[in-house]
């Protein structure tokens, strides 16, 4: 396959603060279609990956096409405008709105609150908001204001909010933080829909969690990529388990 065929394809990255490299000469293909899970232990630079994916952090070194297009040089906008979302760890979803106008409020023509004042709610941006409602299991919410949700439900809501976007590539920090496990098991149902017509990468601590949800596994350590491949196959790596049951 050549590089040109992925929609992320991440050569040689590095990114250092005050000469400490966080991430090292990083590559990483991710496919169309594909859910892929990075793990590893805290500090290996998981999060300053997304981070430089988004744009919110400067590479120091190297290069992320998506789509075969540079991003490396393109403001945080430009990016999710090319259609990269991210979710961080903590939602920001607006409490005192319904999940319907949260929705609403996510769709690109309504950005920003002057966006929203000269919006209207025409058709095609009520269907996006009933197909998405579905897609994240809160059609019957969609009246409720989102401060009411559960922890779990106001996840759901900020992928959503995601969704309305229709991103290529989602990226997910952590997203069953704080779940019950009626909560995880929905998750795993809601990421496994939504990755259908889109790429995904999620960063995650449950193995559980992992094992449901992967389609690939890549395991980072001190910012480079220590294995990669089935969760089973990096699960019983040598220097994986050294890695973790090193710690």
């Amino acid at each position: 396959m050549s590089n040109s065929d992925y929609v992320l394809a991440i050569e040689d990255l590095t990114v250092s603060f005050d000469g400490f490299k966080a991430i090292d000469t990083l590559n990483l293909y991710v496919d169309k279609g594909e859910l892929r899970v990075i793990i590893g232990p805290n500090g290996a630079g998981k999060t300053t990956l997304l981070d430089l994916i988004c744009g919110k952090t400067r590479a120091s070194a190297g290069s992320i096409k998506f789509k075969n297009a540079e991003m490396t040089k393109l403001a945080e906008h430009e990016i999710v405008r090319s259609g990269i979302g991210r979710k961080f760890q903590t939602p920001s979803i607006y409490e005192n709105l319904t999940v319907f106008k949260n929705l609403e409020v996510s769709f690109p023509r309504g950005r920003g609150v002057f966006g929203a004042l000269k919006f209207r709610c025409t058709d095609d941006v009520k269907e996006r908001i009933a197909e998405v409602a579905g897609e994240i299991g809160l059609e019957e919410q969609l009246s409720m204001e989102a401060g009411l949700l559960s922890h779990g439900q106001k996840q759901w809501l900020e992928i959503g909010m995601l969704l309305m976007q229709d991103p290529e590539l989602l990226m997910l920090d952590e997203p069953i933080a704080g779940m019950s496990v009626r909560e995880r098991e929905l998750t795993a149902e809601l990421l496994d829909r939504i990755c259908r017509n889109r790429s995904m990468i999620v960063i995650e601590h449950d193995m559980d969690f992992v094992k449901k949800i992967a389609h690939k596994v890549t395991v980072m350590h001190q910012g480079k990529i220590l294995a990669e491949g089935p969760m089973e196959r990096v699960q019983s790596d040598p220097k994986v388990i050294d890695v973790y049951l090193g710690h």
